[in-house]
């Protein structure tokens, strides 16, 4: 019995190193990933403790990379905020690591810069529909209706 634990202790960990190989993982998601391939709860909580004890997996670390690799997308904060939601991280880390990076982020400025990138490939169409699947483009990728709004105001 004690072998099979053992075992499947190590399994679980050389799978959540692997996961972890391609990217950083949330708590919550390196959970659901071993739950996916029925370990034991037990197991798979005593993966993740020995996997934070040894700093490989930190929920504030984890948002600080995701933040900053979502807004080379670019994204908007308000997307950035629910994925990681999604992702399992707490309130909290997410206010926090949100709130370091505004200073140096200017969503008004990323709009401007997306809406002049998508400009040239809509000249043949009406300046409203132009102006409608900006909005909507814009919103999808998670930036403040006030803003976008604001700046589609401005250049129209």
């Amino acid at each position: 019995m004690k072998i099979d634990k053992t075992s499947s202790l190590e399994k679980a960990k050389n799978y959540a190193f692997l996961l972890l190989k391609f990217r950083p993982r949330s708590e919550k998601e390196l959970f659901f990933r071993l739950k996916k391939k029925k370990f034991q709860d037990s197991i798979i909580k005593e993966t993740i403790t020995f996997l934070k004890e040894k700093k490989f997996l930190d929920d504030e670390i984890f948002a600080a990379s995701w933040i900053s690799a979502r807004l080379k997308k670019p994204l908007g904060l308000k997307r950035i905020k629910e994925e990681l939601r999604q992702k399992g991280i707490n309130q909290k880390i997410i206010e926090q690591k949100i709130q370091e990076i505004k200073d140096n982020y200017s969503e008004e400025k990323i709009v401007k810069e997306i809406i002049e990138k998508r400009l040239p490939s809509l000249k043949n169409i009406a300046s409203e529909k132009i102006k409608q699947r900006l909005f909507a483009y814009l919103v999808r990728r998670g930036f403040s209706l006030e803003v976008v709004m604001d700046v589609l105001n401005q250049i129209f």
